[in-house]
């Protein structure tokens, strides 16, 4: 079984000339539309940047405070 094609058939459309023009005044038909979105696209979310710069702030620190603590422990010795 095939299925009907969503175009209307040339031959049984209204006002259709030959050659598939319409005449003034006339508009063509509507076909079917493939395109476009089916429902809202989701926003994204705005969590994860902050996500990240929170834990490269927590590494910032880390880091520094390992720095430190090296140069601390360097002076003593």
């Amino acid at each position: 079984m095939t299925a009907t094609p969503p175009d209307p058939d040339p031959r049984r459309t209204p006002d259709l000339e030959p050659g598939g023009g319409v005449p003034p005044g006339s508009t063509p038909p509507d076909s079917a539309q493939t395109s476009g979105l089916s429902h809202p696209q989701p926003m994204p979310s705005k969590a994860m940047p902050v996500l990240w710069l929170v834990l490269t702030g927590v590494l910032v620190l880390m880091v520094a405070g390992l720095v430190l603590s090296l140069a601390v422990g360097w002076l003593r010795v």
